[in-house]
């Protein structure tokens, strides 16, 4: 093992040890890519000089979590995905008196605010709870804000259009603080919350889970607990969405779900008694 690796593994277990965020099952590669970038723009001559400012200045480490969570994502992000959600999955919702949806690993909100306007345009929203969640705390309090810039309002639009959207995308938005506000009941149907797919215990039942484009930055152990949590969380028969370059093949999961549209990451929990 090169200094670097042996750096990148001190740095990650001292994060665990002082600030409880554990990172030391992401998968390798992605993650000494990100402490490296992190390194060159925080000004650290070494690794080992960051981890020294990460442990004694809790901002510095605030600062090293934007590099290590990879806050970005769009909304409506795979069209294709919500238009299954629609075909597929709604017309179940419906069934239940009332929903519970989780978002997990949620970002800056893109996700959720999506989910929010889909089961808004379907009937849904006033009976649902919708949880956001993620373990950057700056990212929720993006997300809590309901603010995004308004230049990617037009390819915001386009996915929104391709996803089968029944209205007009800036219905559901005003420009407002420099920024595109969007609407209060969406911003007050979302539950979000700090929570770690590596560390924390599942917290509520749930009709639908959506964790995209996580689950590709962990090793296997940890996509296994991750799924974990997520089959646990969902009702007899809920439905999980995953992200484009994710799966349930190979994993300790994969006979516990049953794909509703494989090429669009939708999968539903193996019926069993209750």
């Amino acid at each position: 093992m090169n200094l670097v690796d042996i750096e990148v593994k001190l740095l990650v277990q001292a994060v665990h040890l002082r600030y409880g965020h554990d990172f030391r099952d992401y998968a390798f590669a992605s993650l000494k890519r990100r402490v490296l970038q992190a390194q060159q723009r925080m000004g650290a001559d070494t690794i080992s000089a960051l981890q020294d400012r990460v442990l004694h200045d809790a901002s510095q480490f605030a600062e090293l979590l934007q590099y290590l969570t990879v806050p970005v994502s769009e909304m409506f992000r795979d069209p294709h995905y919500f238009l299954a959600l629609r075909r597929h999955v709604v017309p179940v919702l419906r069934t239940y008196p009332s929903l519970k949806v989780w978002v997990a690993g949620c970002s800056t909100g893109e996700e959720p605010y999506s989910l929010a306007i889909l089961l808004q345009e379907e009937g849904l929203l006033e009976r649902t709870i919708l949880y956001a969640t993620d373990i950057n705390h700056a990212s929720l309090d993006k997300a809590r804000q309901g603010i995004f810039a308004l230049e990617h309002m037009q390819s915001f639009t386009r996915n929104y259009q391709r996803a089968g959207g029944a209205r007009s995308f800036s219905d559901y938005y005003t420009a407002a603080y420099g920024g595109a506000l969007f609407d209060k009941k969406l911003r007050d149907a979302i539950t979000f919350a700090d929570h770690s797919l590596a560390t924390d215990a599942v917290f509520s039942e749930t009709q639908l889970v959506s964790c995209r484009n996580v689950l590709i930055y962990f090793n296997r152990g940890l996509q296994d607990r991750a799924l974990g949590l997520f089959h646990e969380s969902l009702t007899r028969r809920g439905f999980l969405g995953l992200g484009s370059k994710e799966t349930l093949d190979f994993s300790a999961y994969a006979d516990r779900f049953e794909a509703v549209s494989r090429p669009d990451r939708l999968y539903r929990k193996v019926g069993s008694a209750a």
